[in-house]
């Protein structure tokens, strides 16, 4: 019998080394490698592919959507919208209910005020290849006049699209319509302050929790049924643009991220993630690793995984010995 235990050992060490248990958790610091994706200005966690991250350019050549695996910082498919016109300023993307990922078309590059922004609406692809998608383009405009805006939300259970505007001294949050028509424009209003120059913002996966940022700062709400009630200040990592922040997919992080080649995403502790999903609380020290989490406690915590399951599968096997051995 030792021949097939030699080469199931092998097998089981191949295996727990070359997919490292951590690397789908998608709630570590990482790196993006793309050196197309220099303007990474949103961020938004896959719900059907885990540790895969979408974003995009602020500006680019076309519609593109990048899906970046958070184990490797690598370009895993890259996605061409069509059925939209040529963007604009696309400065945020989100993830709404039954997987369908909505890009934020709506921020005032080069201080043009735009008379209507937009939103597109693509189902997020099964499988992760370069493909082409056609997206549903929804024209938005505010019901006080044009507004700079880099924040996108949708909420996780309603599927409702909201707006956050940027201003220095704060702006508002802007709900949508309960549906959004593609045939028609879709008129925003704003139904609640938000104290914050707001650079992004994300809704917890549960939708009970909306965080938002700024360049130095950013703010945890309570949703209050759309009616925001702030309840602590986040703890912010300091980063050269920071741009974008979403949940990691199990709620239990928020990582943010900034514009420039190499860019970096910091994972941080969610606060209030222990009452909402059993994982760790707090307020989001930094990551063992520096700004562009690299290597840092991301590669570390592969390595000690891969080898915990090298370890386990080991004793197993050496267990299931024994047992043939005793017949």
């Amino acid at each position: 019998m030792r021949r097939p235990f030699a080469l199931l050992a092998g097998a089981l060490l191949v295996a727990a080394l070359a997919v490292p248990a951590s690397a789908a958790d998608g709630d570590k610091s990482f790196t993006i490698e793309d050196p197309r994706i220099t303007e990474s200005s949103g961020l938004a966690a896959s719900r059907q592919h885990p540790g895969i991250y979408w974003t995009h350019n602020d500006q680019d050549t076309g519609a593109y959507l990048y899906a970046v695996d958070s184990g490797t910082g690598r370009t895993v498919a890259t996605i061409t919208l069509t059925g939209v016109g040529t963007p604009r300023d696309v400065e945020a993307v989100a993830i709404g209910p039954d997987d369908q990922i909505y890009v934020g078309d709506i921020g005032d590059n080069d201080g043009v005020q735009w008379d209507h922004v937009w939103v597109y609406r693509l189902p997020e692809p099964r499988t992760l290849e370069d493909r082409t998608v056609r997206a549903t383009q929804y024209v938005v405009t505010y019901s006080d006049g044009s507004r700079d805006a880099e924040s996108l939300v949708v909420h996780p259970k309603t599927g409702r699209v909201y707006v956050i505007d940027k201003q220095e001294d704060g702006g508002h949050l802007y709900e949508g319509p309960a549906t959004l028509s593609a045939s028609g424009t879709n008129v925003f209003r704003p139904v609640a302050p938000i104290d914050l120059w707001a650079t992004d913002a994300a809704f917890s996966p549960d939708g009970r929790r909306l965080a938002v940022r700024g360049y130095f700062g950013g703010i945890l709400y309570d949703w209050n049924d759309g009616r925001p009630k702030r309840l602590e200040r986040l703890d912010v990592p300091l980063q050269q643009q920071g741009e974008s922040v979403t949940y990691s997919a199990d709620g239990s992080k928020l990582m943010y991220g900034t514009e420039g080649v190499g860019s970096g995403v910091r994972a941080e502790d969610a606060p209030g993630a222990s009452e909402d999903s059993g994982a760790p609380s707090g307020g989001g020290s930094p990551a063992a690793s520096g700004e562009d989490g690299g290597g840092g406690d991301g590669a570390d915590g592969n390595v000690r995984m891969g080898a915990l399951a090298v370890a386990v599968a080991c004793a197993a096997l050496f267990g299931l010995r024994r047992v043939f051995r005793r017949r």
